[in-house]
Parts: structure tokens; C-alpha cells; sequence
């Protein structure tokens, strides 16, 4: 059985996580990487780090005051890069669109 797709905001806080990072530096990260495409507001990062701490794809890696680092796990990068390689496939699939003019 072939598990369901990311959220494009999953995907890109996976993405960010690719170093360990607190909750505003993913943010600038992801506005960073998507050319200001994608901004994501805290209430969405927040529930998003929640959901991908449940599922085991980040962990908490340091807390101090009221800053919290994350990081990706090896179940996280997994995930991720069966995504990327999900989404290149979409692409891929897509290239029929090339002809038509």
C-alpha cells in the first residue's frame, strides 16, 4: 500500500529541516527556498512540527527558553526523499504537456 502524499507545507518543512532550525528560522528558510511562494504563518508551522513529531519524521533537539531546534529524523528523510522522488515522477509524467502548443 503506497502512503499518502505530503502537504506541499510538510514537504517544505522537511526540507528546511535538512539542518536543525527553531520555528522562525524554518519560516525564513521556507520563504527562502520557495522565492517568497510559500510563507508560512506560525499557527501552520506549529501544527505541521506537532503532526511530523508524531509521526517520528522530526524530533526536538534542543530547547531553551522559548526557543525549541528541530531536527529531521532518518524516518523524516526517508519520507522525504520518497516525496521528491513521488513529485519527479508527477513532473516527469507531465513532460506530454510539452507538445501541446
Amino acid at each position: 500500500m503506497e502512503k499518502q502524499p505530503m502537504s506541499e507545507a510538510m514537504y517544505y518543512v522537511l526540507l528546511a529541516l535538512m539542518q536543525p532550525d527553531h520555528g522562525y528560522g524554518i519560516m525564513g528558510h521556507i520563504r527562502e527556498l520557495t522565492g517568497g511562494r510559500v510563507v508560512m504563518g506560525p499557527g501552520t508551522l506549529y501544527g505541521i512540527l506537532t503532526r511530523l513529531r508524531a509521526e517520528g519524521f522530526i524530533t526536538l533537539k534542543e530547547e531553551s527558553d522559548r526557543k525549541k531546534t528541530y531536527e529531521i529524523t532518518q524516518a523524516g528523510r526517508d519520507a522525504l526523499i520518497s516525496e521528491y522522488r513521488r513529485l519527479k515522477r508527477m513532473v516527469s509524467d507531465g513532460d506530454i504537456l510539452e507538445e501541446v502548443q
